[in-house]
């Protein structure tokens, strides 16, 4: 398997995957931006804005043959009633997995019933173990079986 994220797909300086995120934390994009999901830094995070639901948006730019993801999240700022949306040719995105996540600090690992394909992926919480609604994550990678 590989890193749909490292394997020259991606580099979030050049924008080859374009991706967005539902909020920052206070608007301070340098200290808690979205570039931290996938810098490899375990000192720097994503850290969410209060408030439900929030999202991780990826448009790759190809279409991959996804199996497994990792997550990494904060303890105590963990996503709940999770699951991950997949676009396909038509542009619609729809529910192709459901997830649920442990209130821990580990590395999570989520592999899928069965493979997807596809070139936009959202990851959707629409809840938090945070009274406001924080999410808060370290590392995110995607892995591919091509």
């Amino acid at each position: 398997m590989t890193s749909v994220l490292k394997e020259g797909t991606f580099d979030y300086r050049l924008r080859a995957v374009f991706f967005r995120v539902s909020s920052v934390l206070n608007r301070d994009v340098k200290q808690f931006g979205k570039k931290h999901l996938f810098d490899d830094d375990e000192e720097t995070c994503w850290n969410s804005d209060q408030g439900s639901p929030q999202w991780i948006d990826l448009n790759l730019h190809k279409k991959q043959t996804i199996n497994t993801f990792h997550i990494q999240f904060q303890g105590g700022f963990v996503g709940r009633d999770c699951h991950l949306e997949a676009g396909f040719e038509d542009g619609s995105l729809e529910i192709v997995e459901h997830f649920y996540p442990e209130d821990i600090n580990s590395l999570q690992i989520f592999k899928l019933k069965k493979p997807i394909s596809a070139k936009h992926l959202r990851f959707v919480f629409k809840g938090s173990t945070d009274f406001f609604g924080r999410i808060v994550i370290y590392k995110l990678e995607i892995l591919s079986t091509t």
